[in-house]
Order: C-alpha cells, then sequence, then structure tokens
C-alpha cells in the first residue's frame, strides 16, 4: 500500500531538490504533510533565504505566516511560511522555523519579502516572539495599552473575556507615511466613517486635494475566535464557527477549515459532497459580487444602479435559502461531507435562478459599464502596479484585476473544481475598473459553473463518517472566496480539539497593498479605492481579550451585556 510520503513525491519534488542544491544542509528535513504540502525545516538563520528563493524564484505567492506555541511537544515556538507555488510544480511548500523557548527570537523575512510584514507583525504581538530585523515593528492586532507579557495565543495564556482599561486617552499609534519634501496636511477617515460600515481608521497625507501617502490601522473588532477554538470548542464543531468569520463568505471559511482536517487525516469525502460544496461557493460568490458591483455604483454616484443591484441580489439570497435552508450562514459543512442534499425539484428551480440572474445582471452590468461617471471614476484610479502585487500577494479580483491569473479554484482545484476545464479572469488594466470587470465576469462564468455542476453531479452518499483522529498532524487548505483566496492551517490535539487553528481571510492578504494602490488619486477616489477590493474588517480580527487584574471570567446575560455597553463605568465583573 502506498504511503502519504509515496503519493506526495510526485507533487513538488521539483521545489525540493532546487531547494537542496542552493542551501544544502539549511534545509534540516523534508516532509509531505500532505499529497500536495510539502514542509521544509529550516535553519533559523536561513529562512530569510529559502522563503525568498521559493518565493521570487519558485512562483511561489505567500499564502499565510502561522505562529503555533508547541512547547509542549518539542520545547519551542515555531513559524511556518506557507507559500502557493502556482508556476512549475504547483503545490503547497511551507517553511517551518523553530525558536527556543527561551530565546524568543526569529529572524525576519520582510526585507526579503514585504509580503509576510502583517503576518510577522502579528506573531511577534499574539505569542511574544521578536523578529530580529522586522521592517515595521508597530503592533498589527493589539491595541498600544495591551498590558506587557500578555500573549494571547500563547498556551499559558488565561482565557479571559474582557480586556482592561485603556491606560491612556490618547491614541499612540504611530501612522507612517513617506512624503519627501512635500508639506502635506492629515488628513484621518475613521475609525468610524460615513463610506464604511466597519471600523477602520486611515490617515490620509495630502497636497492639497493628491493623495501622496497614506497609512491605516485595522483590528478594530476583536473576537477571539481562535483562541475560542483551542480552548472552548471540539475540532469537529468549529466548521459553524468558521462560517460566523465574515457574513458574505462563510462559506468558504467552513469548508477551507474542514478540509484541513480531511486533508491532514486523508479522509475521503463522496463525490457528491464535493459538488454540493462547490455549488453553494459558487452561490455565495453570485451574492458577494452583486454587493460590490452595487455599492461600486453608489460610490461613483450611481444609485439607481445600487437599487437595482441590491433588488436582483434578492434573487441570489432566494436560491441560497432554498438550496441550504438559510439566507446566510447555511450549518452545512461536516468533517467528510455535507449534511445537506440538493434534490430534484431544487435543481430545477436552480436553473431558472441562474437564467433570470443572467438577463437582469447583463441589463444591469451594461448599464453601469456605460455610464461616463463610472469611466471617469474608475479608469486609471487606485492603481495596483503588478511588482507592488508580485511584492504584496493580494489574492481575488485585486491582483487578478492586475493582470496575475491567480484563482485558488484553477490554480490548486479542489472539490468538484477538480473536474472543471477553466482558467483565471484576468484584467490588465490595474485599476478599479479592471478589477470591476473582473467581478462582473466572474458573475457569468459562476452562472456557468452552477449549471454545469449541477448537470454532472453524481449520486451517492454525500457524508463520509468512517475515520479517526491522528493528533498533532496539521495541513492547509483552500479556498477561493468572492474576495480571494481563504487558507485555513489546523492541527488536532490529543484532546478532540484544536491544537492551532489560523485563520486567513482574503483581505487580510489585500489589506497592506492599499497604501500604494491610494498614492497618486484624490481624497475623493479614497472611498471607491478601498471599495474596489471589497474589504471586510471583521474577518482579520481575531484576538482574544484579558483581563489582567481581575483573572476572572463570566458568561454574561443578556441584559448584563446592555448595561455595561450603556455605562461603561458598570464593571460586567462585579455583583
Amino acid at each position: 500500500m502506498k504511503t502519504n510520503n509515496d503519493i506526495a513525491s510526485r507533487i513538488g519534488e521539483s521545489h525540493v531538490t532546487a531547494a537542496r542544491e542552493r542551501f544544502g544542509s539549511a534545509i534540516l528535513k523534508v516532509h509531505w504533510g500532505s499529497k500536495d504540502q510539502v514542509v521544509f525545516d529550516v535553519a533559523a538563520d536561513k529562512a530569510p533565504e529559502v522563503v525568498e528563493f521559493l518565493y521570487y524564484g519558485r512562483g511561489g505567492w505567500l499564502s499565510v505566516v502561522v505562529g503555533n506555541d508547541e512547547r509542549s511537544l518539542n520545547a519551542s515556538y515555531a513559524i511556518y511560511y506557507v507559500l502557493s507555488m502556482e508556476a512549475e510544480d504547483p503545490c503547497f511548500c511551507t517553511v517551518r522555523v523553530t525558536t527556543p523557548a527561551d530565546s524568543c527570537e526569529f529572524y525576519s523575512v520582510s526585507s526579503k519579502v514585504p509580503a509576510v510584514i502583517w503576518g510577522e507583525r502579528e506573531v511577534q504581538d499574539m505569542f511574544g516572539l521578536r523578529a530580529i530585523g522586522i521592517t515595521d515593528n508597530r503592533n498589527l492586532v493589539l491595541p498600544d495599552d495591551w498590558p506587557q507579557g500578555v500573549y494571547p495565543l500563547r498556551k499559558d495564556a488565561m482565557d479571559y473575556r474582557f480586556r482592561p482599561a485603556p491606560t491612556t486617552d490618547v491614541e499612540n499609534y504611530e501612522f507612517l507615511s513617506e512624503t519627501g519634501d512635500k508639506e502635506t496636511t492629515v488628513i484621518p477617515m475613521g475609525p468610524l466613517h460615513i463610506t464604511s460600515d466597519e471600523p477602520g481608521h486611515f490617515r490620509l497625507f495630502v497636497d492639497g486635494e493628491d493623495i501622496i501617502d497614506a497609512d491605516y490601522r485595522m483590528f478594530y473588532v476583536h473576537r477571539g475566535m481562535e483562541k475560542c477554538a483551542e480552548s472552548r470548542m471540539n475540532y469537529d464543531t468549529v466548521p459553524f464557527l468558521a462560517e460566523r468569520i465574515c457574513g458574505i463568505c462563510g462559506f468558504a471559511h467552513s469548508v477551507a477549515y474542514v478540509e484541513t482536517i480531511e486533508s491532514a487525516q486523508n479522509i475521503e469525502v463522496p463525490a457528491r459532497a464535493q459538488y454540493i460544496r462547490a455549488i453553494i461557493l459558487e452561490t455565495e460568490r453570485l451574492h458577494s459580487h452583486l454587493l460590490n458591483l452595487g455599492l461600486v455604483c453608489h460610490f461613483s454616484g450611481f444609485d439607481t444602479g445600487f437599487h437595482h443591484m441590491f433588488r436582483v441580489r434578492e434573487k441570489s439570497m432566494n436560491l441560497a435559502e432554498m438550496l441550504t435552508g438559510a439566507r446566510k450562514t447555511y450549518g452545512l459543512n461536516l468533517i467528510g461531507g455535507v449534511r445537506r442534499d440538493i434534490l430534484g425539484e431544487q435543481k430545477i428551480v436552480t436553473l431558472k435562478y441562474l437564467e433570470e440572474l443572467r438577463g437582469d445582471v447583463k441589463n444591469l452590468a451594461d448599464a453601469l459599464l456605460s455610464t461616463p461617471n463610472f469611466i471617469d471614476r474608475a479608469a486609471g484610479v487606485g492603481v495596483l502596479d503588478r511588482k507592488t502585487a508580485r511584492d504584496y500577494s493580494p489574492v481575488g479580483p485585486t491582483v487578478r484585476g492586475s493582470g496575475y491569473a491567480r484563482d485558488s479554484r484553477w490554480c490548486h482545484p479542489y472539490d468538484a473544481y477538480k473536474t472543471l476545464n477553466r482558467k483565471p479572469i484576468t484584467q490588465d488594466s490595474c485599476d478599479v475598473k479592471g478589477r470591476t470587470l473582473v467581478r462582473v465576469a466572474e458573475f457569468f462564468d459562476s452562472l456557468s459553473i452552477i449549471s454545469e455542476l449541477l448537470e454532472n453531479a453524481p449520486g451517492g452518499p454525500i457524508l463520509n463518517d468512517s475515520w479517526s483522529i491522528e493528533p498533532h498532524r496539521y495541513a492547509v487548505a483552500n479556498t477561493e472566496a468572492p474576495r480571494g483566496e481563504d487558507l485555513h492551517w489546523s492541527m488536532i490535539g490529543n484532546n478532540q480539539k484544536c491544537y492551532r487553528w489560523r485563520a486567513k481571510a482574503s483581505t487580510y492578504s489585500n489589506w497592506p497593498a492599499l497604501r500604494y494602490m491610494l498614492r497618486g488619486n484624490t481624497i475623493s477616489d479614497a472611498a471607491m479605492i478601498v471599495g474596489s477590493i471589497d474589504p471586510c474588517y471583521s474577518c482579520t480580527e481575531r484576538v482574544a481579550v484579558i483581563d489582567v487584574k481581575k483573572q476572572k471570567q463570566q458568561v454574561l446575560s443578556r441584559r448584563q451585556l446592555e448595561n455595561y455597553c450603556v455605562d461603561r463605568r458598570h464593571s460586567p465583573l462585579e455583583s
């Protein structure tokens, strides 16, 4: 019988050979976590060069940086740089580096590969590790008044629900700018702003109406999902939590999580379940793209188009409800398959919905793309040049609008996408218009994909529940959410819980490049540019909150929570 490593030796082997030839003994160990996921254990001081080689030299793109407290396993911390190899020999290559628990230091990769900067800053915040030579040493996730020595994702961190009172009333976060000799005025946008329904703090450095530079801070909404999963949930209940990461692309997160477990544990998913997952993923893409196209209409002053896009979007929401029983948060995924089948009459109704959506959206898209105000507001605005895109690894329509054919459905096919013959949809204008055109084309492509999958879906079971769990195996899994690649990394412990779960949303990959997209535009373009990446703020925000002083925890009643929100002087932990 072939082992996992026997199968995997045919996938990713060229990257292993090239890395060993280049770095020799610095490659300490190589193994395959699953058939298309190769892991390099690398000497700490060589990690920057190895990641750079795989990234620029072998066609890799950064998917995620994962920190892990492995002191109970091997007396060290570990950092995983997960790279999506999309040129020769497509697979996932992970560079793993360990750092001793007594030093808590690692060599930063950020000077070699700019895309890792957010991931390394988060590792510093959440695990208390120090990145030597990091290019930006500011907090990323934690607020500046967070108490010293408290690192939420360490295994010995206490699991509390309420953060301590702020140590200062003045924000002391340093917003950076590269304005040269120009004298600029600082214009704040946020944290709460009329153009955004979620909190993000932007600073525009302007000369007159022109944006010379910009910086921004996210992570104002903290929900503690990863800590919750690791401390209070069993691994097989996490799919329902994962679906609540995002109100738009929650199913994509749920699929990504369950497939990390299925991949790490070699769980075979029935073919029909794979088709159902892909159909619902594409249904999710329909209503997400219609939402963004409606907002594009709004930002360009075409509010009639906005209302009509949302009117038509209701049909896609009705379609989702008919197929799953809910407009959103479907609760459909289980490890090993899905909970609900698509029946014959549902197939007939779905095909009818698809034809209606095709006609409605064609008329609306034609109207939008022929509106002079849209062209004036979108063409040449918010340019993400190809070099910046290559350096920062954005995903979804954001990177495809800059000409890169990055779409995990086709670069790393999963579920029923493996049966389809498609290529990523791209535009090379690198601007707001290009990103909008990608979404329009993808909407119609999704209609065709759903039709094809419905017609070709095989019969048979929808769930495999005959499997067992081997602790401390880990894997990554990707889904192409409407905004781009969602990637999850998980390792199950020996207590039926996730030892470590890292959920990376697509917007997390798109934020770092936004600064460069804002430069050279006007103040009035800012909302349009931010909207063009279709951002989801809360997707990226997962930190636990801690009350160090009281060291207590309590489940609040609804009335207690309401009182606390109304009067912050009231302590929810007081009897």
